[in-house]
C-alpha cells in the first residue's frame, strides 16, 4: 500500500459563487499530507491531536431496544486530524465521494463501510451535525456550517483502512453532504494514524526514602526520572530532580555503595544498545560526582541493554517500562 499523497481529478470549481468562501477560513491549517482535498473546495474546520481516543462509524445507522447506535463502531488510537470543506453548488456529492473512493483505491486502502442517503440509517446525517461539526468547529461564518445541516439527508459516507510507508495502521473516513437549497456542499474528513503514545510527559519521580525501601527490600529500585534523547546518552536537564533523590539517598546512607545500571528496550542493534546504555550509566555517575558532590569511589556504571527486561518489548507500554536506570546494591 501507498501513502503518496492522492490528488483528486475533478475540476475546479467556478469562483462565481459568492457563498463560497473566498479562501480558506481557518488560519494556518492545510490538507492532510496523505489526502488532499476535492478540487475548488475550501477549508472551513480543522483540528488536530497528536495522540487521542477515537471512535469511528463503521455501520449504518439503526434503533436497538429503543435507543438509535451505529452497527458498528471502530474503537482507535494515534493522530487524530479532522477537517472540514465547503464545496461549490455545481458539484455533487456523488462526484466528491467518488473522487475519494478513486483516490483512496489507487492508494490501496481498502474500504470497510460505505452507505449513501436512506442506506445510511435514519438520521445518519444529525450525527456529524451534533458531534463533529458543530460546536464551533467551522469558522467564518454559520453559513459555512449550514451545508451540513440543510444537507444532512443527502449524505454519503466511507470508511477505509491503509498503511503508512512504515507499516503502521491509518484510518480515514470521509463525509459528504449534497448541495441543496442553494447551500454549497459540504465535507467532512477524519483521519486517524496509529502511533505510539509520547511517553516521558508526565513524571512520578522516587523519592530517597522510596528508593531506600526498595534496595532493603529488593537489593535495587528503577529510577525513571532520568531522561535521554532517543538514541543519546546526555542527561537531559529534567532528569535533575531524581538525581537529586539518588544523591540524597547516597548521602542519608554513608555506606552504601551502588552500580549505576543503565537499560534499554530491544530496539535496534544490540551491540550498539549495549554501548549506548553503558554510556548512558556513565552519564548519570558523572551527574552524580560533578553536580552533586557524591564520591565516585561509591558509585560504578554498567550498561547491560535489553538483558534484563521488566516487560515485553512486543509493545511500546513495555519497551518504556523497559528504558530505565537502576541503583543496585554491591
Amino acid at each position: 500500500m501507498r501513502t503518496a499523497a492522492l490528488l483528486f481529478c475533478a475540476a475546479v470549481a467556478s469562483a462565481a459563487h459568492a457563498a463560497m468562501p473566498a479562501q480558506d477560513t481557518v488560519k494556518g491549517a492545510q490538507d492532510h499530507p496523505l489526502l488532499s482535498r476535492f478540487s475548488g473546495a475550501r477549508l472551513v474546520g480543522y483540528g488536530v491531536k497528536e495522540f487521542d481516543e477515537v471512535t469511528l462509524v463503521a455501520g449504518k445507522l439503526v434503533s436497538k431496544n429503543g435507543r438509535t447506535d451505529f452497527e458498528n463502531k471502530l474503537p482507535l488510537e494515534g493522530k487524530y486530524t479532522r477537517i472540514a470543506y465547503n464545496y461549490p453548488q455545481e458539484r455533487s456529492a456523488l462526484e466528491v465521494m467518488r473522487n475519494y473512493q478513486a483516490a483512496l483505491d489507487k492508494a490501496g486502502f481498502k474500504t470497510l463501510f460505505a452507505c449513501a442517503k436512506e442506506n445510511c440509517g435514519e438520521s445518519f446525517g444529525s450525527h456529524w451535525l451534533d458531534k463533529e461539526v458543530g460546536d464551533n468547529f467551522i469558522k467564518g461564518g454559520s453559513e459555512y456550517w449550514e451545508p451540513f445541516n440543510y444537507g444532512r439527508n443527502d449524505e454519503r459516507y466511507l470508511l477505509a483502512k491503509g498503511t503508512t510507508t512504515g507499516g503502521a495502521p491509518v484510518h480515514v473516513a470521509v463525509y459528504s453532504v449534497a448541495p441543496v437549497q442553494g447551500k454549497n456542499g459540504g465535507i467532512y474528513v477524519q483521519i486517524v494514524e496509529a502511533k505510539a503514545m509520547e511517553g516521558d510527559k508526565v513524571s512520578a519521580n522516587l523519592n530517597a526514602a522510596d528508593m531506600a525501601k526498595g534496595i532493603a527490600a529488593e537489593g535495587k529500585v528503577a529510577v525513571y526520572g532520568v531522561f535521554f534523547d532517543t538514541d543519546k546518552s546526555e542527561v537531559k536537564p529534567e532528569s535533575r530532580p531524581a538525581l537529586g533523590e539518588m544523591a540524597k539517598l547516597l548521602q542519608q546512607n554513608p555506606q552504601l555503595k551502588v552500580y549505576i545500571v543503565g537499560h534499554t528496550d530491544n530496539q535496534g542493534a544490540l551491540a550498539h544498545n549495549l554501548e549506548l546504555s553503558q554510556k548512558r550509566a556513565e552519564a548519570v555517575v558523572k551527574a552524580l560526582t560533578a553536580d552533586f558532590k557524591v564520591d565516585g569511589k561509591r558509585l560504578a556504571a554498567k550498561g547491560v541493554a535489553s538483558y534484563a527486561p521488566l516487560a515485553s518489548n512486543d509493545a511500546e507500554a513495555g519497551r518504556e517500562k523497559n528504558r530505565r536506570v537502576e541503583l543496585v546494591k554491591q
